[in-house]
């Protein structure tokens, strides 16, 4: 699943009339960065969820075809928040034959730039696929950017925990047990914190620290460093 439903506020007015995951950083827009990085390592089948102007991610990207993969879109009238956007698109995230209340999935931000190789991640996929009952999340922590340089969690021995001597930031990228997010109902605004802390109080996430180039885009100043970056490098 890949998050584009955020209005993107820091970003305006560049925002006010093209949706944030279509902004473009070299020649091309940002949530097809991600697109191509999935179709890459073998994903498949995608859920965007949006809002704001949503209708131009969905003109934009289609049914993802030229990209090799197979989109469906989760519509949110006003932004549901991260939490709420996933439970949302549940549905789309299950495969018709499950009865088990669906498999585990790969969630990104669209508004970050990552070179991760996602194939990195298909060994959790299978392992929280083959224990469903351990853990809710594996998250990917970055080494803690300018802008957030306190951190969220401490990573130790590839399980997450609350604080300890070396914090580092979340990237926006996880992998989800769809119980996680069970107690959220379908349309509510639900923040992805508050479970994510919830989950590591009850030893039940792991993570790994992903140390290559990633940056969220959050200010026009970072969207312009790494269009500067992609032009430089292509």
């Amino acid at each position: 699943m890949i998050l584009a439903a955020g209005r993107g506020e820091r970003m305006r007015p560049l925002t006010d009339t093209l949706p944030k995951p279509l902004l473009r950083v070299g020649n091309k827009a940002l949530i097809e960065y991600q697109l191509e990085s999935l179709a890459r390592v073998g994903f498949a089948d995608i859920v965007i969820n949006h809002a704001h102007l949503g209708h131009m991610i969905e003109a934009a990207l289609g049914n993802g075809d030229r990209y090799g993969v197979n989109i469906r879109y989760s519509r949110e009238p006003v932004a549901l928040e991260t939490a709420g956007g996933i439970a949302q698109a549940l549905p789309f995230l299950r495969h018709e034959r499950e009865n088990r209340g669906g498999q585990p999935f790969l969630a990104v931000n669209a508004d970050i730039y990552c070179e991760i190789d996602f194939s990195s991640l298909l060994p959790v996929l299978r392992h929280m696929q083959a224990s469903l009952d351990g853990d809710l999340a594996h998250l990917v922590l970055v080494d803690n950017p300018r802008h957030h340089p306190e951190g969220d969690f401490t990573l130790d021995s590839g399980r997450v925990a609350l604080s300890g001597k070396n914090n580092l930031t979340f990237s926006g990228i996880g992998v989800y047990q769809p119980k996680l997010f069970a107690d959220i109902v379908p349309g509510s605004l639900a923040k992805l914190a508050p479970l994510l802390r919830q989950a590591i109080s009850s030893g039940k996430v792991s993570g790994q620290h992903y140390q290559g180039v990633w940056i969220d885009v959050g200010t026009p100043e970072r969207l312009q460093l790494i269009d500067s970056r992609l032009k430089h490098t292509y």
